[in-house]
């Protein structure tokens, strides 16, 4: 009797070991690196970023003339870009920017003042510019032309807290501030097999990073491009429905049947 007691409660203690570490600590910790769990303090990841994401139809950009002729200057202010991109004047956020900003056509182009519709698909924003530049330049010198790219849409989806579509106003963003602005990732995210969607010239493009090693810090996909979908697998483990499972029922069964049969063994005593 005695080993068969001993022997429930190892059952139950494996049982309750394995439930509680379902998802083991190799699947949850970011950036694992052997080197680092050495003597290391620091460790460098070289990642020479480039932004050099081509314009394509839907997109919408900001351009801002600068002059010495201030009447030159404002005659391009009309919708008030620079408010949009403030977040102030005729518009706030996604919304003033889109109202006030060059909305790239289906055809690849925009309509811009004293140059009529310029083809700027396949362009990086460098290249826009410095084609803006020069056609400004032969209405009036002593001129400057800052382009940007609008709004750079992200969609995050699978295992992060609050997937969604998510517009970011900076030149760029990496894969660990996108997982922040989704509310970081979840338990059951499979971090070695992220998807990363590319949206290309001729379609798109998929690719894997994996969060878990910390060569992603050097990878060139640690970067983002516009329009970029970001899909986060879940694991096996959620995938067999072991996240459905009762734990807290499971437990007081155990409890129960452990402190029934310690009642009966001594009672037949």
């Amino acid at each position: 009797m005695k080993r068969l007691f001993k022997g429930l409660i190892i059952v139950s203690l494996v049982l309750v070991s394995v439930m509680t570490s379902c998802v083991s600590q190799k699947k949850i910790l970011l950036l694992q690196k052997e080197q680092m769990l050495d003597d290391i303090t620091s460790v460098e990841y070289e990642n020479k970023r480039s932004f050099d994401y081509k314009v394509q139809p839907g997109d919408i950009l900001y351009i801002r003339v600068v002059s010495l002729d201030r009447d030159f200057s404002e005659s391009f202010d009309i919708g008030n870009t620079s408010s949009a991109m403030s977040g102030g004047g005729g518009g706030s956020g996604n919304s003033g920017i889109y109202l006030n900003g060059y909305n790239v056509s289906d055809e690849g182009q925009i309509e811009f003042m004293y140059a009529g519709k310029i083809y700027v698909k396949d362009l990086t924003i460098e290249e826009i510019q410095q084609k803006i530049q020069n056609i400004i330049g032969e209405y009036q010198k002593e001129t400057i032309v800052y382009v940007k790219l609008g709004v750079f849409n992200l969609t995050i989806l699978g295992e992060v807290a609050q997937p969604g579509q998510y517009q970011v106003y900076q030149s760029d963003i990496n894969l660990f501030q996108a997982m922040a602005l989704a509310g970081n990732l979840t338990d059951f995210a499979n971090k070695r097999s992220v998807k990363i969607v590319h949206q290309t010239t001729e379609g798109s493009q998929i690719v894997r990073v994996n969060l878990n090693n910390a060569d992603i810090l050097s990878n060139p996909e640690y970067y983002l491009k516009p329009n970029d979908i970001i899909y986060v697998e879940p694991l096996k483990i959620k995938r067999y429905g072991f996240t459905a499972l009762p734990y807290g029922t499971i437990f007081s069964a155990i409890s129960m049947f452990l402190t029934l049969f310690t009642f009966f063994t001594i009672t037949l005593k």
